[in-house]
């Protein structure tokens, strides 16, 4: 047997804060090393945080990565373990993304990213160049001061495996896990029996299963042990890194760390046999047939031993079961966790939401309230940080801590209810139990005389007096008439959080949350600057449905009772008066409902979808419940509101990322937003196919439903079927 101790980590890195990164790295070294580990792999760029964006471009940050990996190289840190550290390298004036393989004080081998991610909420070629030579190392001069502290001049950079005297080590690199021609095939033929990944890959709902079968299958057609490393948190952006560092052996977890967690860092460990890699390796002619005439792969030598023979004290760790969460738990937990990254980075004191009652506010405050049970559990179990930081924040004195989710809540938590003449008891009233459940201090303001004070001023300048709809006024009349209102929750939201420290003697200043959802955002359905321009949004990125599951589910296991009410009532802006025969609804307001708006931002975003598309697929996809000309009518709807409204998306409040047909402006969804909202050549097309169709069932042409067909809606990723995708919640992953 050759038995070996390997260690992956989850990492809370932050981008740029080299203290806190380096501190993280040495401190998983050490846990590693405690454990007994012999090979330690970390995340994706970790000394730098991966989230680093433009300050990539400036030496500095390249200058700093140096400087802390000759801090590690001068400590003991790699004495007798193999640590492999993410940072970025400039080579011959170019910069990569590298894994700098490091044992016992000198460094054996740099390894550039050979795949680069682009798309999504990636752009590591605006950074990065990929490396692109597989036939050999090159000599990689280091830096004149890493040069003199560890008396090394160059170390192998490029493409290759480290040859120990009893064990091979190569690694990937995030997106080459995922890559076709992953460089892992060819060294697994070439023998090589342990694969690290170092990663910086972000959560997004429903997405774990697909990262996890990856990690399974990369061993489980070529054999070997994969050791996979991630980032956890947020590390000042609107990604969260979800973990789940894992190690797997022959297509087999075998360690799997938390996929949300407040801790700063994680280590997880197995035993593995390389012998077992061997044994599973030859016993598939298919494989040997390959291996016995694979190409040469560039190679370093390391006089070094890893692995222990038999050993009655060292056991291979055992599959195990892998953990998931539902969506409802990782929308509880992955913004939460989101949240208290940013709370204890930002220097602010707590959050402040504008609390409606409706679904979308009473979910982020459910959210919140979720965050505050997560640190008084980790308080629980000992976590000296979660406890430091939570102590900062609450501003406790004379020895008092937080033991409480609620009591921890009133200190960092402010809830505003802010009604009009058209707010309803209903909303008030849940407004007000679910702050009670969750502990939050809660106000109840009427805003009515600061929006009759806009009022009257504009009818001095004006002579003009505004009027609803529904008591005979104009359309222009209404929706000024509600856009007061909601900008001015916006204003006294701000001026709150900025003062109500202050009023109860507490240093500092809250952050604002926002609350709109993504399908809100996709059809512009929001006024622009009103309480959904905020400092964050945990949910700008979450489906109304979903959230609507959510609520479903916290009111059972966040013990919040009150959101079952909440998410049974109808969605209502209430910015207009309620009358016997007249009550604002969203979906009648918006000519659409939430289910289709979903539908519609999948086929626009993942299917890549225009006008013209989008009505061809919808017309298979609702062939027997809808007409063609009506399916036309939906389109055409949907694309006049969206292009309209798309200037909203360029100021979108940063919001948690967590589906795949989010319409934020960023860097996800570039898209322009000043339209020709007519869209004059493309409803052209779509009103001659609507003709070519009646044409069609003139001729009594045989029509498919999608009835006769056997592809169900929930199975696979839908990617191969448009119409089938855009209801799949998996699709897009």
């Amino acid at each position: 047997m050759r038995l070996l101790k390997v260690a992956s980590c989850n990492l809370n890195q932050w981008a740029m804060d080299f203290d806190n990164n380096l501190q993280n790295i040495k401190d998983s070294i050490s846990r590693a090393k405690e454990a007994g580990a012999r090979i330690r792999i970390g995340p994706e760029l970790e000394v730098t945080g991966y989230g680093c964006e433009d300050h990539f471009l400036e030496q500095d940050t390249v200058s700093h990565a140096w400087e802390c990996l000759k801090d590690i190289l001068l400590g003991d840190w790699t004495e007798d373990i193999l640590c492999s550290i993410g940072m970025p390298i400039i080579h011959a004036g170019v910069r990569y993304n590298c894994q700098v393989f490091c044992l016992n004080r000198r460094i054996l081998m740099i390894r550039p990213k050979m795949a680069l991610a682009n798309d999504g909420n990636y752009r590591e070629f605006r950074w990065f160049s990929a490396w692109t030579f597989k036939d050999k190392l090159i000599e990689f001069q280091l830096p004149t001061d890493v040069s003199e502290s560890i008396s090394q001049h160059s170390a192998p950079f490029g493409y290759g495996y480290i040859q120990l005297l009893d064990a091979s080590v190569a690694a990937e690199t995030c997106e080459e896990l995922f890559t076709a021609n992953a460089p892992r095939i060819a060294l697994a033929l070439k023998g090589v029996e342990i694969f690290t990944n170092a990663s910086g890959s972000h959560h997004q709902l429903r997405k774990l299963n697909l990262r996890m079968d990856a990690i399974k299958n990369a061993t489980r057609f070529c054999g070997g042990v994969y050791m996979y490393s991630n980032h956890q948190g947020c590390d000042g952006g609107r990604l969260y890194y979800d973990g789940c560092s894992c190690i797997a052996v022959n297509g087999d977890i075998v360690a799997q760390g938390s996929q949300f967690s407040l801790k700063d860092v994680e280590v997880s460990t197995a035993i593995v046999d390389l012998d077992a890699v061997s044994s599973y390796r030859g016993s598939t002619s298919s494989f040997r047939e390959q291996a016995s005439h694979q190409e040469d792969v560039p190679s370093v030598r390391a006089p070094y031993k890893l692995c222990q023979a038999f050993n009655l004290g060292m056991v291979p760790s055992s599959p195990v079961e892998i953990r998931y969460h539902c969506p409802e738990e990782e929308i509880a937990l992955g913004p939460s966790c989101w949240l208290w990254d940013y709370l204890r980075r930002s220097g602010a004191s707590g959050f402040l939401l504008p609390l409606s009652g409706g679904a979308d506010s009473s979910a982020v405050a459910a959210i919140v309230g979720c965050m505050c049970q997560l640190v008084i559990k980790d308080i629980e179990d000992g976590d000296d940080q979660v406890k430091a930081d939570a102590l900062r924040i609450g501003q406790y004195k004379n020895g008092e801590f937080p033991t409480d989710s609620r009591e921890f809540a009133k200190r960092i938590f402010y809830t505003v209810y802010m009604g009009t003449e058209n707010s309803s008891e209903a909303t008030r009233s849940r407004a007000k139990r679910l702050a009670d459940e969750i502990g939050s201090w809660h106000l109840n303001v009427d805003i009515d005389s600061v929006v009759s004070a806009l009022l009257s001023l504009f009818q001095t300048l004006t002579g003009k007096r505004l009027r609803y709809k529904v008591d005979g006024g104009s359309n222009t009349e209404n929706l000024a008439l509600q856009n007061i209102q909601a900008r001015v929750r916006m204003v006294l939201a701000f001026m709150l959080a900025s003062l109500m420290p202050w009023v109860h003697s507490k240093s500092g200043f809250f952050l604002v949350l926002g609350s709109s959802n993504v399908d809100e955002g996709l059809r512009g359905y929001l006024t622009k600057y009103d309480c959904s321009s905020a400092d964050i949004n945990p949910i700008g990125s979450v489906s109304k449905q979903d959230l609507r599951s959510f609520l479903r589910w916290a009111a059972i296991h966040l013990h919040y009772p009150s959101l079952a009410e909440v998410e049974a009532a109808p969605p209502t802006a209430e910015l207009e008066p309620i009358r016997s025969d007249y009550n604002q609804l969203d979906e009648v307001d918006m000519g659409m409902t939430y289910e289709e708006l979903s539908i519609y931002g999948r086929l626009r975003k993942i299917f890549r979808c225009g006008p013209v598309s989008m009505f061809q697929n919808l017309c298979h996809k609702w062939c027997g419940k809808l007409t063609p000309s009506e399916v036309a009518e939906k389109v055409k709807h949907f694309f006049k509101y969206y292009s309209i409204n798309r200037h909203k998306m360029t100021v979108l409040t940063p919001s948690y990322h967590a589906e795949s047909y989010s319409p934020e402006d960023n860097r996800f969804d570039l898209r322009q937003f000043l339209y020709n909202s007519r869209w004059p050549y493309q409803f052209r097309k779509i009103d001659e196919l609507i003709n070519k169709a009646a044409d069609q069932r003139a001729a009594n042409l045989p029509e498919q439903r999608p009835e006769d067909s056997d592809i169900k809606s929930g199975c696979g990723s839908g990617t191969g079927v448009v119409a089938v995708g855009s209801s799949n919640t998996n699709a897009g992953l």
